[in-house]
């Protein structure tokens, strides 16, 4: 039998500095600290249209040397936009927090990519409208993005909201 979950609820990231970690997440995603455990020396983050308790926890372990990329381990984490023109904006907002490491079309989502202070790969993704993923149905190619043009093609067209609300028991 398998496990009936609905979404992925939160992630936990290890962190070395843990005041400078909350900053970065305040300024990139507008994230507020929603509960802090010092014996832990942790911090846990709400966004801002979000209904959860927390969406990510950032617990202080120190300096480390940083995990090799390619490594066994976490890869990267995706926050979802709303909109294209989110996406636009976070592009920005990442470039200007001199995190942003660069951008893909993956068919059916469009994606721009950067790197917390301690490294770690973040994500940040608008989804097509699910009627128009056509031949992306099964497929999740890696190709240039044009940001611009999706931007012109698709402004204004949120798609969040779409994501299937089916938690039957």
């Amino acid at each position: 039998m398998t496990i009936n979950a609905v979404r992925l609820n939160h992630a936990v990231l290890f962190v070395a500095d843990l005041e400078r970690s909350v900053a970065f997440y305040e300024k990139a995603f507008g994230m507020t600290v929603m509960a802090r455990e010092p014996r832990a020396n942790a911090a846990f983050l709400r966004l801002p249209r979000s209904g959860n308790h927390h969406d990510l926890g950032l617990f202080g372990v120190g300096a480390q040397p940083p995990r090799p990329r390619g490594s066994i381990g976490l890869y990267h984490l995706a926050w979802q936009v709303d909109t294209i023109d989110e996406l636009e904006q976070a592009r920005l907002t990442l470039a200007e927090l001199g995190a942003f490491t660069g951008e893909s079309s993956h068919g059916a989502t469009k994606s721009v990519y950067a790197a917390d202070p301690d490294g770690n790969e973040f994500e940040v993704m608008w989804m097509l409208p699910r009627d128009t993923w056509g031949e992306f149905e099964n497929a999740a190619p890696v190709e240039r993005l044009d940001l611009g043009a999706e931007v012109a093609r698709w402004s204004g067209v949120g798609t969040a909201a779409d994501l299937n609300q089916d938690v039957t028991r």
